[in-house]
């Protein structure tokens, strides 16, 4: 698979992003099979692989560390701290004071089984701490020998400039796809100037750019989507609009959905690596066909231009975890 660079970090075009395979999609992957799925990317020419202490919390690191353990020296592994964990009342309470956040890098490095995370993300702006605190003590651990590379989660434009000036920042990690482009008014030009290398999670809007939901899906015990606005039936149906475009230009390249929705992603930047996740072989096998897809800078204008007037209705997180974005 083509190489690219984010920042100054060298990564497969497409990683994988492992959260579903042990949190907010329901049950967690039995380990044998999520293990099988991590390796099956790695031979199919992934590189870069996704995880956080929050999913499970905790067992996505694990499983993450055990497949990757026999090939650690040939991948890229990133891990983000910034939670309380394990949570006192079972609710997501952010922490990054200095001390926790080596806390936490100890016990990562010990559930991933490496001597060194390669990117290190704060997973959300923790308002109780200046991010010069937080981009310090990372910087303290690069020079440590513990990280190799800071990085940021749904960061806004104001903390990624303040953070970068103590610690270059190597990536921002952010929701973006056609269902969600509001990092084109802010974001992208600021990582653009600064030199930082963008990771779009949820690049299939949450599987909704798959085509395979509709207003009659019913999702899981569990499933994060069950209360995320964008899910409910309304407007899953009042954003059809976006699927059916997608889906008659994708059949017109011979294409699927997701393929171009993840091609489109890719052609937006050469510093763009999107990190899809799943938990099924062919839905891997699929996704990866997108880094052959080249698509012209007039193709991606295109597909740009005929999704361009459709309107998103519905949030894409619900109140509480939304007012944790952007910051």
């Amino acid at each position: 698979m083509e190489q690219r660079r984010i920042g100054n970090l060298e990564v497969s075009s497409l990683g994988l992003g492992c959260m579903g395979l042990s949190f907010g999609y329901g049950p967690a992957t039995e380990t044998t099979d999520a293990i099988a799925l991590i390796r099956a990317a790695f031979e199919r020419g992934v590189t870069f692989f996704d995880t956080a202490q929050l999913y499970g919390p905790f067992i996505n690191e694990e499983v993450v560390g055990e497949a990757l353990q026999p090939i650690r020296d040939k991948v890229v592994v990133a891990t983000k701290f910034g939670f309380e964990l394990p949570s006192p009342d079972g609710n997501q309470h952010l922490n990054s004071r200095p001390d926790y956040i080596r806390q936490s890098v100890e016990a990562s490095l010990k559930r991933l089984r490496t001597d060194v995370i390669d990117l290190l993300y704060q997973h959300r702006v923790d308002p109780n701490v200046p991010i010069e605190d937080v981009a310090g003590t990372v910087k303290d651990l690069i020079t440590e020998g513990k990280v190799k590379h800071f990085g940021l989660s749904e960061a806004g434009a104001k903390t990624i400039r303040r953070a970068h000036a103590v610690q270059p920042l190597t990536a921002l990690q952010s929701e973006y796809s056609l269902f969600w482009r509001d990092p084109e008014k802010e974001i992208i030009p600021t990582l653009e100037e600064l030199g930082i290398g963008f990771v779009p999670f949820s690049p299939l809007g949450k599987g909704f750019l798959t085509g395979k939901i509709d207003e009659t899906t019913t999702f899981g015990k569990g499933d994060f989507r069950n209360v995320v606005p964008r899910f409910q039936a309304e407007n899953i149906k009042a954003n059809q609009g976006l699927v059916s475009a997608l889906t008659k230009i994708a059949e017109a390249k011979g294409h699927t959905p997701a393929q171009i929705a993840l091609a489109w992603l890719l052609a937006q930047r050469p510093w763009i690596t999107p990190i899809p996740g799943t938990t099924k072989l062919h839905r891997l096998e699929e996704n990866l066909g997108a880094a052959r897809i080249a698509l012209s800078d007039e193709d991606a204008a295109e597909i740009t231009d005929a999704l361009a007037h459709i309107d998103i209705i519905g949030d894409r997180y619900p109140a509480h975890l939304q007012s944790r974005v952007g910051r």
